[in-house]
This record gives C-alpha cells, sequence and structure tokens, in this order.
C-alpha cells in the first residue's frame, strides 16, 4: 500500500475520530485512479471491522445525473455499511455523531439468497462528509466511504411482486414542511438498475455482494441539511395509494 493511500486514509480517520473536518485527499491521490480511491475507502473500513464493527451491506451514491454532472462523472459510486451505521432502533438520530450531515430519502432492498432484491423497505440516509464545507470531488466522496454517515430503515416489508420501484413517489418532510421530493426513476432510471450496476462493480473489484446484506439504492430526490431536533418523515407512494413510510426524530445538538 502506497505512503499517499495510507495518508489519505489517515487524514480521514483523523477527521472521523475527533469530529473535526479535514481537508481533501485529492491532493494525494491520482484524480483518474478510480481504483487507488477505493483502496483508501477499503483501508479504513477494514480498521473499523478490526475494531469490531461489521459489515452489514453497501449504498450507491452519485445516482442522480445532476449531481454526476456537478462532479464531472458518468457513473455512481459506492460505499460500505456496518452495523454501527444503523440507528433504525435507536431512540433519534445521534447528531453528536456527525460532522456535516444531510438527510436522503431511499429505497432500501435486502438481498435474498440468490444475491438479488428479495424485499424492500424505505430507508433513511444521512449522509455525511470528513472533508471540510464539502469541498468534494469524485475521488474524495469515494475514499471517504462514499460520504456515508448513518442510516434508518423502515420496519415495514415491501413485496418487489406487488410494485415497481421505478414509479415510487417520495416526499420528505421535515418539521411538517414537504423539504425534497421524487421519484424511482431518479435513481440512475429505476432503483433496481442501481443494484444491478452495484453487484456488477462489487464483483469485479473482488468483494461481491452476499445474501442478506442491505443495499441503499440511492436517493430519490435532493438532499436536505440535517438539523439538531427535528422530525423527518418520508411518505412513498405508488400509483396514487400510500406504499409505506419511515419517520425519524435527530437528537439535540451534541448529545451523542
Amino acid at each position: 500500500m502506497s505512503i499517499d493511500v495510507l495518508a489519505a486514509a489517515g487524514r480521514l480517520a483523523a477527521a472521523s475520530e475527533t469530529g473535526t473536518p479535514c481537508e481533501p485527499v485529492r491532493d494525494l491521490l491520482d484524480p483518474t485512479d478510480l481504483m487507488t480511491a477505493y483502496e483508501v475507502q477499503r483501508h479504513n473500513i477494514e480498521a473499523r471491522v478490526a475494531a469490531g464493527a461489521t459489515v452489514v451491506g453497501r449504498k450507491i451514491g452519485l445516482t442522480s445525473p445532476a449531481v454526476q454532472a456537478q462532479l464531472g462523472v458518468d457513473q455512481p459510486d459506492f460505499g460500505v455499511l456496518l452495523d454501527d451505521m444503523d440507528v433504525s432502533y435507536e431512540n433519534a438520530i445521534p447528531y453528536g455523531r456527525l460532522l456535516q450531515p444531510k438527510a436522503e430519502a431511499e429505497l432500501a432492498f435486502v438481498l435474498g439468497v440468490d444475491g438479488k432484491p428479495a424485499y424492500a423497505m424505505a430507508a433513511l440516509e444521512i449522509v455525511d462528509s470528513r472533508i471540510a464545507n464539502w469541498d468534494i470531488t469524485f475521488t474524495d466522496t469515494v475514499a471517504d466511504n462514499a460520504s456515508s454517515g448513518l442510516f434508518v430503515l423502515g420496519r415495514e416489508l415491501l413485496d418487489l411482486r406487488e410494485f415497481n420501484p421505478r414509479d415510487v413517489e417520495m416526499t420528505m418532510w421535515v418539521d411538517g414542511v414537504a423539504a425534497s421530493t421524487g421519484n424511482g426513476a431518479a435513481c440512475l432510471g429505476d432503483p433496481l438498475n442501481a443494484v444491478e450496476w452495484l453487484a456488477d462493480t462489487s464483483a469485479t473489484l473482488g468483494d461481491p455482494l452476499r445474501p442478506g446484506q442491505v443495499i441503499l439504492s440511492g436517493a430519490l430526490g435532493p438532499m436536505v441539511d440535517l438539523k439538531p431536533g427535528s422530525e423527518i418523515r418520508v411518505t412513498l407512494t405508488h400509483a396514487g395509494k400510500r406504499l409505506t413510510d419511515l419517520t425519524a426524530h435527530v437528537s439535540s445538538k451534541g448529545t451523542p
């Protein structure tokens, strides 16, 4: 492993440990070398696993054409989900664990024994960046575990035979105000397209997806800043009817 990979990984890890955002890591990495950026990501994930965390799935980022254009890329990226990132059963999203959080409403999938999505659920991804002011390029966000933070899964399981993920309509409410809207088509044309891309890419990188893993397939609409003390509610509809919903509260600032 190169000195630059170790330096980039160390910079990001220090930001996470101290709660102080760092400078971008693109000065240490070749911006055209995607594999090196994933090597930085992998190094820090392996360190967290060695410290006791367990890999439970993946998240897909940059699924929106508008965001891809903003970063000058033509493909999504992915990060790794760890068990300590899942706050679905906590009383509130722990704001004190986060640096610069934003919220995205998504569809999550759980993989079946054949490695394909077995069922779906609503999800709220709390994206975060260890890099100050979200000053990121594609290289920076890949190295930073695709700007992962925390996630909340809905408790209602959705049968994929009963709806088309592409046609899902989403509204994310923050303190009773509609803050973000979108649909399944905003996620690589169909959230299942995103999962297929992830399966192919993960296999190519030598770390294939596994049965039982959770996949956050990508935002259905624009992300919004996460504020301490807020209530977030995600509603998903299909063909004009309620599909499912999810409600989460954010802890007060400084609460661990």
